[in-house]
């Protein structure tokens, strides 16, 4: 079996990093990786849409400047450490927002994963999460996404933490994905229970139990933290323990349901040195 696997591309040194992520990941395993850079002639892209036609001088450069910026990324993959006979390596240029661009591609190529970096080109410290990761991890809700922070260590994840408050159920087929990399990686998942009560619920004792069995296949602990803000627990939780890889599923109008808003992902993420996998709850 190949897996498909998009990596958006701005040529930034986080995009660069989130490829190389990429490729140890999937190390051991058959793979397309798809290089997409999605170009436009000027930074506002509504000027672009706007103004720039195939065949003018504005498209033609900015689409020129894309396909050379691929081909020297794609020799540089292919002339380094980083060539892997397991891994076949397609570039795709593509004139768009970045958005509808990652959805057409992962619809057109059954793509699996989506892993890209968390700032792009215009990288500052001020931004705890780039915009573009957050709305791909929100929008493209068919397909998960690995957001990689550009001080993430290049290794295979030993420790996934799993936030959760056992207040809502899941599904096996929603943390697919997070079983494999478990079971590839020989990583443990951690299940962090935060809550502000001190016992659980019968629902949430049988969310429990479920999850228990979703996960039976893997190596798995639970562990609780209680009276803590959620973004806060999570960042030290990870921290103190050098974990390496944060995972949830992105459920609306629940636990996480509005991660993504700007406030919790800031929160969440201004020390987050490791990379996240979102997941999508299959009932939105």
């Amino acid at each position: 079996m190949r897996h498909k696997i998009l990596i958006p591309t701005d040529f930034s040194k986080n995009a660069t990093k989130a490829l190389r992520y990429a490729i140890e990941l999937y190390k051991n395993d058959h793979c397309d990786f798809y290089l997409l850079n999605v170009f436009s002639a000027t930074s506002n892209l509504m000027k672009s849409l706007l103004n720039m036609e195939p065949g003018s001088e504005l498209y033609e450069t900015a689409k020129l400047h894309s396909e050379n910026s691929l081909a020297k990324l794609y020799d540089m993959i292919t002339m380094s450490e980083y060539d892997n006979p397991k891994h076949n390596f397609i570039t795709v240029s593509v004139f768009n927002n970045t958005i509808d661009a990652i959805k057409d591609l992962v619809e057109q190529k059954d793509i699996e994963m989506v892993i890209m970096g968390t700032k792009g080109e215009t990288y500052s410290r001020a931004t705890a999460f780039g915009s573009t990761a957050t709305y791909v991890m929100e929008k493209v809700r068919n397909c998960p996404v690995i957001a990689v922070p550009l001080d993430a260590k290049i290794t295979l994840p030993k420790e996934i933490v799993f936030p959760t408050s056992f207040k809502t159920h899941y599904k096996k087929r929603e943390l697919n994905y997070l079983i494999d990399i478990s079971k590839k990686c020989d990583a443990t998942i951690i299940v962090l229970h935060i809550s502000e009560e001190n016992k659980l619920s019968k629902e949430q004792k049988e969310n429990k139990q479920l999850l228990e069995e979703i996960l039976e296949d893997t190596n798995y602990k639970f562990h609780s933290l209680s009276h803590t803000a959620v973004e806060s627990a999570v960042n030290i939780f990870v921290e103190s323990r050098d974990s390496d890889m944060v995972a949830f599923i992105n459920k609306k109008h629940a636990f996480f349901g509005s991660i993504l808003t700007d406030a919790m992902v800031k929160s969440i993420t201004l020390h987050l040195k490791v990379p996240i996998l979102a997941m999508h709850d299959l009932r939105n």
